[in-house]
């Protein structure tokens, strides 16, 4: 290959989900096809977002004279990508990151999201997590929870990383400003048992700020776990049940030892919702 030629190339690309698979082509490269296999490649997948990937295969694409003036002036990321699950969306949502990071251990971080669709986010993160790793994501408008993975990893000018993170499917309700259940105002006494950051067991009583079908807002939570742990609750006389971790109020906050659960027992809550009955319509009488 001579040095500063231009060449197009076609690589076979997968991603790591092993749910999409296809050809792209790259303009006006100067690398050889052995230094293009040789490094990961960047590609979007439809459903799982932008994938970094190492390429199958690949091969020279000879193009007509008309074709290649118009591939040149466009960049390899600028060139037609596969529709997406979804159109991605600029806001900026509070969210909580948290999981186990290779390099730190266990982790939580309050971020916000830059982009979002129905298969994930695009975040910016100081933890430095690993490409693959999985991890879970909480929307603090609606204290909704999600299981998600590392599909993308890219240093932000400034400091951290932008992440982005893939949901194992589309979950096209995850961003709306509702919550999945109603939650009902209640103040119950209850009983938290678990285990502490040190990983010592605790027991102590608690109070219910709200409630739901899905979970709870606890206070006055002394020994706050960590995101993601398992703890019990017991009400006397009601039962009990498993519930996750979903977030942690920060120190200094209004949200202050308070943490919002997640239920693992679904059916089996310690309390009963109670539905605000509709009032009865009105009878007009005849004249």
């Amino acid at each position: 290959m001579v040095s500063g030629t231009a060449k197009n190339f076609s690589l076979h690309v997968r991603c790591p989900y092993g749910d999409y698979d296809d050809w792209i082509t790259l303009a006006g490269r100067l690398e050889s096809l052995e230094q293009l296999l040789a490094a990961p490649c960047a590609f979007e997948c439809p459903t799982h977002g932008v994938q970094m990937e190492y390429p199958l295969e690949g091969a020279e694409k000879q193009l007509s004279s008309k074709t290649q003036k118009g591939s040149l002036l466009l960049s390899p990321a600028a060139a037609k990508k596969p529709r997406r699950s979804s159109d991605r969306k600029a806001f900026y949502v509070p969210v909580v990151v948290y999981g186990w990071s290779k390099q730190l251990g266990s982790f939580h971080e309050d971020t916000t999201t830059v982009l979002f669709n129905a298969s994930g986010a695009l975040v910016r993160l100081s933890t430095p997590v690993g490409l693959g790793e999985s991890l879970f994501l909480v929307s603090k408008l609606t204290r909704e929870e999600q299981e998600v993975r590392v599909v993308f990893k890219e240093p932000h000018p400034q400091s951290g990383f932008h992440i982005g993170l893939a949901f194992p499917k589309p979950a096209p309700n995850f961003w709306r400003k509702t919550r999945r259940s109603q939650r009902a105002r209640e103040a119950l006494r209850v009983f938290v048992r678990g285990k502490d950051r040190n990983g010592n067991p605790f027991s102590q009583s608690s109070y219910t700020l709200d409630i739901s079908e899905d979970g709870a807002r606890l206070e006055g939570v002394a020994y706050l776990t960590t995101p993601g742990e398992i703890i019990e609750v017991k009400r006397r006389w009601h039962g009990k049940a498993r519930f996750r971790v979903a977030w942690i109020g920060q120190i200094g906050t209004s949200e202050s030892n308070q943490i919002g659960i997640c239920t693992m027992d679904s059916g089996r809550l310690p309390w009963r919702i109670k539905v605000p009955t509709p009032p009865p319509s009105k009878i007009l009488k005849k004249s």
